[in-house]
């Protein structure tokens, strides 16, 4: 129910939605869900990450490039690296930490 529970809270929201899909001792898979413009502006994450787009298009941005993603398009983002990531139209995306 989580995937719904983003669409709803994106009907309303002004910011990318985020929430904990599953978690283990040494992984975790977050879901983030943007409406067409939102913006993660920069941050770094303390493990490597795979980004996997589920639905939408975004923009990944790191170290000055900018790298489009459409569904099932996925990334490979490295442990203290600053990225942003911007919506294009409204998405879905599957992080993996860990």
């Amino acid at each position: 129910m989580i995937v719904k529970e983003i669409k709803e809270q994106l009907k309303t929201s002004d910011k990318p939605v985020a929430k904990s899909f599953h978690t283990g001792n040494k992984f975790k898979v977050l879901l983030f869900g943007f409406n067409k413009g939102m913006k993660m502006e920069d941050h770094t994450a303390k493990h490597p990450t795979k980004l996997l787009v589920l639905e939408g298009d975004v923009i990944y941005h790191q170290e000055k490039q900018d790298t489009r993603l459409k569904q099932y398009d996925e990334i490979e983002i490295p442990a203290n690296v600053p990225h942003s990531i911007g919506a294009l139209k409204q998405s879905l995306v599957l992080l993996t930490q860990g």
